[in-house]
Formats: structure tokens, sequence, C-alpha cells
């Protein structure tokens, strides 16, 4: 049996290429306040094919990865966009291989929902974000209306079978259970997509 990991790598790697018209679900003005005040050493986990890239400011190391080597070809193709200094690597958010305190930032967009253990993945973060960084997360999640959430629910195995992505992952209790601090919580679209500016140190 393959393990979650390789399932969902396969099916990101199918998508690829339809991909840029997927990720239009995360609007260019909130990529570009979240990105648009960052110093140092940048982390984006699940970089998917890019998107963020033009949007990052100059003097800005920014380590991209994904486990998927298909998104990061096309990914790959929109660095001379950028006004950032960008790599890219294929890495498992869940097994990242950095260092303890390597960045002082960590940027992602959409990525829990296909993160086979999330909290694993959220506990690589803490560890490789610097004791005074931040992690940055625009995130789509669990709706708090009953009816809302019980319809994600019913709809969630198909989503994840089509394209390896959970509508219903309840990420605030994750951050808890990973030893994450939110900071502060702003919703976009309904208490579905959300902005999360969250502490490693509880």
């Amino acid at each position: 049996m393959k393990k979650p990991t390789n399932k969902i790598k396969e099916r990101y790697n199918r998508i690829s290429k339809v991909y840029n018209i997927m990720d239009h679900m995360i609007r260019s003005s909130w990529r570009k306040e979240i990105l648009s005040d960052l110093k140092g050493e940048i982390l984006e986990v699940g970089v998917g094919t890019g998107a963020s890239f033009e949007y990052y400011p100059m003097k800005v190391n920014v380590t991209g990865i994904d486990f998927s080597p298909k998104m990061l070809d096309i990914a790959q193709s929109k660095i001379p966009k950028s006004k950032a200094e960008i790599k890219l690597l294929e890495m498992d958010i869940e097994q990242m291989n950095f260092p303890d305190n390597s960045f002082d930032t960590v940027i992602s967009s959409c990525v829990f929902c296909s993160v086979p253990n999330p909290i694993e993945g959220l506990k690589e973060i803490r560890r490789v974000v610097k004791p005074e960084g931040k992690i940055i997360m625009l995130e789509h999640m669990r709706s708090e209306n009953a009816v809302v959430g019980k319809i994600l629910d019913l709809t969630n195995p198909f989503t994840v079978r089509l394209t390896g992505a959970n509508v219903n992952r309840e990420t605030i209790k994750n951050l808890e259970a990973a030893g994450l601090k939110l900071i502060k919580e702003e919703y976009l679209m309904t208490s579905i997509m959300r902005k999360l500016i969250i502490s490693p140190n509880k």
C-alpha cells in the first residue's frame, strides 16, 4: 500500500498543469498583504506553482519547498518575475531537512488541507522557525457554520480523492496540538478562508 504522502504527491503531479486555475481562490490582494513587509530568511512551504513569487519584496531570501516535482518545475519558470532571491527544493513538510531555528518567517497558502499529518507538519514548522520569528498562513478550513460544516464533511472524501485536498480540516485545533500560539485570526471569506498570524512560542 502506498503511503498517504505518495498518493497525494501523485495527485498534485497530475493536476500541476491546471493548478494555476485552481489557485485563483487565493486573491492577489491577500498574497500582497502577507508578503509586503518581510525581512530576512523566508520559508514558503507548499509553494505549488509559484503564484506568490511576484509579490515578495526585494532583499529577502526565500526557500520554497513542495513535494510535487511537477509543481516545482512550473514554479521554477516564475522565479525571474520575482524581486526576491528564491531557491526551490523538493521536500516533505513533515520531514524537513533544515536545522532548528533557520527561518525568520514561514509562509503557507492553502497548504494544510493536503498535508497527510498536519500536526506533524506544523511541528516541523515550529522547529525550523526562529523563536522570535513568526508564521503567516492563508488557509481554508472547516466552516464554523454547523450546516456548512456538515456539507464539507460529506464532500470531503470526494475532494481528497480528486485533488488530495481536505475541505474540513480544523486547523486552529491542529495549531494548538502542535504547540503553536495563534496571535491573530482574520476571516477573509466567512470562516472558511482565514489569515492567521502565529507564534512558535505557546
